[in-house]
């Protein structure tokens, strides 16, 4: 191993390592990646750990050696060296926030395993990247490749942040999942049954949706020229208004009623599809179902459908029911979350005397320290 590779001595860094006297020379960069990521995340914890209700008030600059404890070099340029303190904090300042929300969580998740008695092996968690990447034809190599490429994911982290929180969290959620022959018949029409093909001009104002409805509906031939004119949404004013054909129960009643209700040629009045969006939807016809019959073979991929759906509906739940309980004191964030802390006057011992008071945290998120939070205003 080179004298630049995790060096360690316990003897005062080189004269030659102090801060260099020009002023004209750039100071070192650290480009982190995930393995360093995941280091700075381990420094947060074992770092910053000041007394509940104090913020940490430290800042990012160049680590001073200590000579107490040996000194891990990460590098070293020319004379210099990049100590481990150094290349710790600019990683915190650049990626601490989202690394350490992911500690907290999995934490957060761990207690609530601990205290429910629920373990989730190792085995289940490779156990689920199979059926999950067997769900996409891929094998689990060439599924870790694609996280790696899209998602910047690598395995360790799918594994421990990703794949393990989901099923420790299943398994808290214990939610019996009851799925009804209506749902399984709705399913089945909306992945099956006949869809409307159609174009959409999307608009944000109703007024102007109003002036837009009146020219198409004017002018019916020319519906595409409209929507590439005036049709918010990017994607399908590309392709003059052409969306995907709409189906029934996908989630959007307003759209399919009016859909539904055209026949082929006709356009539609101004539908509002959500807070401040309306559409106009000119029918151009109706696809022909190609599965005419709720085999068993498609009721038990509709059931697995329907039950991962409401799987995580109860998960997203007991998340939040754990965020609610977990009292979280983030010194980097300076924020408080979480219940209320046991007023001081109702702790054990408080009334001795010369017991400090310590003034109950407010639910929800706050700052700590001194200054109220910032509330937009």
């Amino acid at each position: 191993m080179g004298e630049g590779m995790h060096l360690e001595t316990n003897t005062p860094a080189p004269a030659a390592a102090k801060k260099p006297k020009s002023k004209w020379i750039k100071p070192v960069a650290f480009i982190a990646g995930t393995a360093a990521i995941l280091t700075a995340g381990g420094f947060v914890m074992q770092s910053m750990s000041p007394k509940v209700g104090q913020a940490a008030t430290e800042t990012a600059g160049k680590a001073t050696p200590t000579t107490d404890r040996p000194v891990k070099v990460m590098a070293r340029v020319n004379k210099e060296i990049i100590p481990f303190d150094m290349v710790a904090e600019e990683c915190v300042a650049r990626y601490g926030k989202e690394v350490l929300d992911d500690i907290i969580n999995r934490t957060m998740i761990q207690q609530a395993c601990e205290a429910a008695g629920v373990t989730v092996t190792e085995e289940e968690v490779t156990a689920e990247i199979n059926r999950i990447a067997k769900r996409f034809n891929l094998d689990v190599n060439n599924w870790y490749q694609m996280l790696q490429a899209e998602r910047g994911i690598n395995p360790q982290q799918y594994r421990r942040s990703v794949i393990w929180p989901m099923l420790a969290l299943k398994k808290l959620a214990s939610e019996k999942i009851d799925i009804k022959e209506e749902e399984l018949n709705r399913a089945f029409v909306r992945n099956y049954g006949p869809r409307v093909k159609a174009r959409m001009i999307l608009m944000d104002n109703l007024r102007r949706a109003t002036t837009v409805w009146e020219k198409a509906n004017a002018d019916a031939d020319n519906f595409e020229k409209y929507a590439q004119e005036f049709s918010i949404d990017p994607q399908s004013r590309a392709l003059g208004g052409s969306v995907p054909p709409i189906p029934k129960y996908s989630g959007n009643d307003s759209l399919e009623k009016a859909a539904f209700a055209l026949k082929e040629g006709e356009i539609s009045g101004v539908i509002e599809v959500g807070p401040s969006r309306f559409a106009i939807i000119k029918c151009e016809g109706r696809t022909v179902p190609t599965v005419n019959e709720l085999t068993q073979e498609i009721r038990d991929s509709l059931y697995d459908e329907l039950a991962e759906q409401k799987t995580q509906v109860s998960v997203a739940k007991t998340f939040e029911e754990i965020q609610k309980s977990t009292r979280i004191d983030n010194y980097l964030t300076a924020t408080v979350t979480g219940p209320d802390r046991v007023p001081a006057a109702n702790a054990p011992g408080a009334n001795a005397p010369g017991a400090p008071q310590q003034p109950a945290a407010p639910t929800g998120a706050v700052r700590l320290g001194n200054r109220p939070a910032n509330n937009g205003n």
